[in-house]
């Protein structure tokens, strides 16, 4: 994607990162008070589509650049990614190295450090993986593999019972099939997202019987089944399209748009906040679960933007969301576009 944003791409990539940054808050709360609260029914209900819609929107735009030489492809989408991962996880690490060396000792901690370049850390999964959905898809593409058969080994990949306690192999069996979808049909999801902005009554009728069927099988417990995890998976992804356009239509909610816009931000940077609400919070323990899991969500989805804010006006502490030059590959940098944020 070039410098030109899409409203409604980046308005479901908020409304993606929210859910994200919601799931770690919710279940951290409830882990450390030992009870749960009422937001763990919303975290549930969207568990089917939470990252297969971000996964799906993070492959539309590949078509674009796909055809780039080895060397600038592996910059933009593996080095570009590795650069943040790699700098987060010591972050991350350098915040918790007191916990874990209490749990697993000094030598224990630097094992499990780098470890956490083959085993994906915590929170940063996300972007581990994508490098990998990338590189993928460019051996498909140019060794000239058959879409239709990419797609379908993705599909019998997330329909098969894959648990090796690898992250990076389970991870890749269950959502390689959404990354792939939104390469390969980007062109209808366009489509789709124009379509839902002409017929929003349909579009809403649409929806409503979308959130019966998920919300009745998260219920049921049958969300996670074979076939019906791939078919919920896809179903929110549209869901998640058309509540995007919807929005955009009517022109509200403008500030999730602007999440999307920064989602790799908050992503990167909401565990801190997160954790030390978590604990203030439940300290003073006047709050119910369910509240107090709000809050931390909240908290923890702006306070990136405010640092984000903070850089951008005293023009310190760019590395922390973009690349410095000596992190590009010889002779990459600048080239196509001007250095971009972390996204």
């Amino acid at each position: 994607m070039g410098s030109a944003r899409v409203d409604w791409v980046d308005t479901a990539k908020g409304i993606c990162i929210i859910f994200v940054v919601m799931m770690h808050s919710v279940l951290g709360v409830e882990a450390a008070a030992g009870e749960t609260g009422w937001m763990h029914a919303v975290v549930a209900f969207a568990a089917p589509f939470r990252m297969p819609d971000f996964f799906l929107i993070s492959g539309l735009f590949l078509a674009n650049v796909i055809t780039r030489d080895w060397k600038l492809y592996l910059d933009r989408k593996v080095v570009h990614f590795a650069y943040f991962y790699v700098l987060w996880m010591t972050i991350q690490f350098a915040v918790k190295a007191p916990i874990f060396v209490g749990d697993m000792g000094t030598m224990g901690t630097l094992e499990f450090y780098f470890l956490s370049f083959i085993q994906p850390f915590g929170t940063l999964w996300f972007i581990y993986m994508l490098p990998v959905f990338f590189v993928v898809c460019k051996l498909a593409h140019d060794y000239r593999v058959p879409w239709q058969l990419m797609l379908a080994v993705g599909a019998l990949l997330q329909i098969a019972p894959i648990h090796t306690g690898l992250l990076l192999v389970d991870e890749f069996a269950s959502r390689f099939v959404y990354f792939y979808a939104g390469y390969i049909f980007a062109p209808q999801i366009f489509q789709l997202a124009d379509w839902a902005r002409e017929r929003i009554g349909v579009s809403a009728a649409y929806l409503i019987g979308w959130g019966v069927v998920n919300g009745g099988l998260v219920y049921l417990g049958w969300a996670h089944l074979p076939l019906i995890a791939l078919a919920l998976g896809a179903a929110g992804a549209g869901a998640i399209i058309l509540t995007s356009a919807l929005i955009v239509k009517l022109g509200s909610l403008g500030f999730l748009r602007h999440f999307g816009e920064n989602s790799i931000v908050i992503y990167l940077a909401f565990f801190f906040p997160m954790g030390v609400t978590r604990v203030i919070l439940l300290k003073l323990g006047f709050l119910d679960i369910g509240t107090a899991s709000l809050i931390v969500t909240a908290i923890a989805c702006v306070s990136p933007m405010i640092l984000y804010w903070i850089i951008a006006k005293t023009n310190l502490g760019w590395f922390l969301f973009k690349r410095p030059e000596w992190a590009y590959l010889g002779g990459t940098f600048g080239r196509k576009r001007a250095p971009q944020a972390a996204e």
